[in-house]
């Protein structure tokens, strides 16, 4: 019988001990606030993403940068490439003395073959973005899908093939590398301890999401203006902006999250900027008569996402961001924070 005693004094031991570290383990959650990236490809999730480490984490580990260094000088390589190809598709002549310029940008690539921007590389870019030919493509870029950076990468292309060359921390937020799996940072603003979770967008990565909306505080969804006359990288005959706007009914309506704050940041403001005078916004959306005018173009797109709400009560934050700006973003953050510890501290109150 004192066997048994003894077992039954051990087991209620563990469970109270099982039970304070689980008290524990609430209160640590509590004190967290996790924050859930979300939206298509290439919205610029990971772009902030990096602005986060950036300002609360100290930016990047000399590897890392090491690592960037050959993402950008691909970057800059593709997307030369990619304006060379389209040019000949679309029938536009480089200039003669460009002819023999563009071998190497249009023969096809090697599978895992090191993309090295040299000097000799980067005049030849320096000399076809110059030319009639790649510019006229490049005003046609929303028939094929070339990334946003490509201008960046273009006026910078000298600097980024010089031998002693270490990427900015600009050049970091511009370039682009697709995410695969879930990446999660950890880290601390004035009191508040803040982990943020980041999925890949393409269609094939969503999959992976349902993983990751346990114990989520609030969503962050993003949404690129800019992509309004874009089509998908995985399905050329779907609008990207559409795509956007079914993920977000989808998630905001979700039984899921039904109760979770969920912020809108509809992004690539300076794209959009420049592109409203160019590509008329109705040619997407037929019910828009705003014209050109930037401000009624935004305030037009927010009212096509925040109408998906069917949920009473439940309020979505807007911000109009551009995620490679530090500013924008240190600024924007800050009224996050500040909105989810007000509604956290509402949801406490309540449970009280």
């Amino acid at each position: 019988t004192s066997g048994k005693g003894e077992d039954y004094v051990q087991g209620a031991m563990r469970n109270r001990e099982i039970e304070k570290e689980l008290r524990s383990e609430r209160k640590e959650l509590d004190k967290t606030v996790q924050i859930l990236l979300l939206g298509a490809g290439e919205s610029g999730k990971s772009t902030f993403f990096k602005q986060m480490r950036i300002l609360y984490m100290d930016g990047m580990k000399e590897n890392e940068v090491q690592i960037y260094r050959s993402i950008v000088h691909s970057n800059a390589i593709l997307a030369m490439r990619t304006l060379t190809i389209a040019a000949e598709k679309l029938g536009f002549t480089v200039q003669e003395d460009n002819a023999a310029r563009v071998g190497y940008f249009t023969e096809p690539l090697v599978p895992g073959a090191k993309l090295t921007l040299d000097e000799k590389r980067a005049e030849d870019i320096e000399a076809l973005w110059r030319d009639p030919a790649i510019q006229k493509a490049y005003g046609e870029s929303f028939r094929f899908q070339l990334s946003d950076s490509t201008i960046y990468f273009m006026e910078h292309v000298k600097r980024l093939s010089e031998p002693s060359y270490v990427p900015t921390t600009q050049d970091i937020l511009f370039c682009r590398s697709k995410t695969v799996g879930i990446c999660e940072i950890a880290f601390d603003v004035e009191d508040a301890h803040f982990k943020m979770v980041d999925v890949g967008g393409q269609r094939s990565e969503r999959t992976k999401w349902i993983y990751c909306f346990e114990n989520v505080t609030a969503i962050i969804f993003f949404a690129a203006l800019s992509e309004y006359n874009l089509t998908l990288f995985e399905d050329p005959s779907v609008n990207r902006m559409h795509e956007s706007l079914k993920l977000f009914d989808e998630i905001i309506n979700a039984t899921w999250f039904r109760k979770t704050p969920i912020i809108l940041f509809l992004n690539k403001s300076d794209v959009f900027k420049e592109k409203i005078s160019k590509y008329p916004l109705s040619n997407t959306f037929q019910d828009y008569s705003g014209g050109d005018s930037y401000k009624d173009a935004c305030d037009f797109v927010k009212s096509k996402f925040l109408c998906l709400n069917e949920v009473p009560d439940k309020k979505i934050f807007t911000h109009i961001t551009c995620c490679t700006d530090t500013e924008n973003i240190e600024f924007v953050f800050k009224s996050v924070r500040e909105m989810l510890i007000q509604e956290l501290l509402k949801s406490m109150n309540m449970m009280n």
